[in-house]
């Protein structure tokens, strides 16, 4: 097989790829609140992880500007989802932070996922695991190079 076919075949699986992470976002959004929307799971997964941050911060990280952040940021707070509170480094400033109850949510969510993955993936060894793991880590760097 050439190189370019190869890479054809590579498109071809990350648009199925895609196109599945799309449709288990939404999956995943439903499990957490019923009214989450998609964009808005992968903002508070973020803050679950990461922690309190400004606006701006996350407007950097998602690449989208402060306007859509707001909106999704206010989704979040009416669902009960995430909290404001004042920047202890600067007053003027807020900063947005997931709530104990959907850092629980998450949690819950992630640890399904993660037993529906191992099941799913129940006849790969552990080393085709870490393999797999390993040559999409080198896809994903050789990407962010760009």
């Amino acid at each position: 097989m050439s190189r370019a076919e190869s890479l054809r075949l590579l498109e071809h699986e990350v648009g199925v790829l895609i196109r599945r992470i799309k449709r288990v976002i939404g999956e995943r959004a439903q499990a957490v609140h019923a009214d989450l929307q998609p964009s808005s799971y992968l903002m508070l997964g973020y803050l679950a992880e990461q922690g309190p941050l400004r606006a701006s911060a996350m407007a950097e990280v998602f690449h989208i500007d402060k306007g859509a952040i707001s909106r999704q940021v206010q989704h979040l707070v009416d669902l009960g989802l995430v909290a404001r509170t004042p920047d202890p480094d600067d007053g003027r400033a807020t900063l947005v932070a997931a709530t104990d109850d959907a850092v629980r949510r998450m949690s819950d969510v992630a640890a399904h996922r993660r037993s529906w993955l191992d099941e799913q993936l129940g006849d790969w060894s552990e080393e085709e695991l870490l393999e797999f793991v390993r040559v999409l880590g080198r896809y994903n760097e050789a990407l962010n190079q760009s």
